[in-house]
């Protein structure tokens, strides 16, 4: 039997140790035993005591994780097959990205003071593992969401998501290219985390990030290939007074270079700065000119 209290401390210090890069769901090292340990053994964030005992296959169990953490430097949410997120467990997988969206605390805060009303029809682009559009549905329980990604696999994983969660019968799941192919009809909300990540930063990224899919995050040269297409064609999608959420990570500056004259809004986002933009009231525009990639 090993204590709890000790086997975090040697799960900390081999984290700490190593060269390991964090941000899929843990900011450092303490954050990341930590999950690993409440991921295995299932005990709530706040044990009642931290002089708990393991047993042997537990303790083993998470040796061997946070081991295999070390040595192949994948995301700790792989390992484990599942990560918390915004305060719910969601199921994930080698091949889908890792949640970790700063829109995922806003929806908690119900957008506020952005929305103008409570949203019956949301669509969740680029749903991933379906974390967004989830955590909207519970967040909104008299809306209908719809999830899309052009994954098969994480359209797969989103369906499970919803199944686990009790949300399968709010949930319409889709796989299709942005709107191409989506369910039809118009929304009041479109959630949004694209890949948009450039080139440069592609090249460059830490393997624990390396491992995800580049589907999931290649944005092109400039990181805005498929952030064009979603400002471009969001507002046929959306009702009148509806509200587009677009994550765009470093690119705030690109944005707004690109598109001088659309009012978007970034808030100040206190893990992120300005990572995310909303557009209101784009509902009923045919068109949104766009600026070439040459321009930018």
């Amino acid at each position: 039997m090993t204590e709890l209290r000790t086997l975090l401390a040697e799960v900390h210090e081999r984290f700490r140790e190593a060269p390991l890069c964090y941000g899929q769901g843990t900011e450092n090292a303490w954050d990341e035993a930590t999950a690993l340990v409440l991921g295995v053994t299932g005990l709530p964030d706040a044990p009642p005591s931290l002089d708990a005992c393991l047993d042997g296959t537990t303790t083993a169990r998470i040796q061997r994780l946070a081991q295999r953490r070390v040595d192949e430097r994948q995301p700790l949410a792989w390992l484990l097959g599942k990560t918390r997120y915004c305060g719910a467990w969601f199921q994930v997988e080698p091949g889908v990205v890792v949640p970790r969206s700063p829109i995922g605390p806003m929806l908690q805060d119900g957008l506020r003071p952005w929305l103008a009303r409570p949203p019956q029809r949301i669509l969740d682009l680029c749903c991933g593992c379906g974390c967004l559009g989830l955590l909207a549905a519970a967040q909104f329980p008299d809306a209908q969401v719809v999830l899309v990604d052009a994954d098969p696999r994480a359209v797969d994983l989103a369906q499970r998501n919803a199944a686990a969660l009790g949300l399968a019968g709010r949930m319409e799941v889709a796989c299709a290219n942005l709107f191409d192919g989506a369910p039809p009809g118009a929304f009041d909300l479109i959630l949004c985390n694209p890949p948009y990540v450039d080139a440069a930063d592609l090249s460059a990224l830490p393997p624990e990030f390396a491992h995800e899919p580049s589907l999931g995050l290649a944005g092109g040269e400039d990181g805005l290939d498929v952030v064009r297409r979603v400002i471009d064609q969001a507002p046929a999608h959306l009702e009148k007074g509806g509200l587009l959420v677009c994550e765009v990570g470093l690119n705030a500056w690109r944005v707004n270079r690109a598109w001088p004259s659309l009012p978007f809004i970034w808030p100040d986002l206190p893990s992120s700065g300005p990572a995310v933009f909303l557009l209101a009231g784009l509902g009923n525009r045919s068109e949104i000119p766009l600026r070439q990639r040459s321009g930018l």
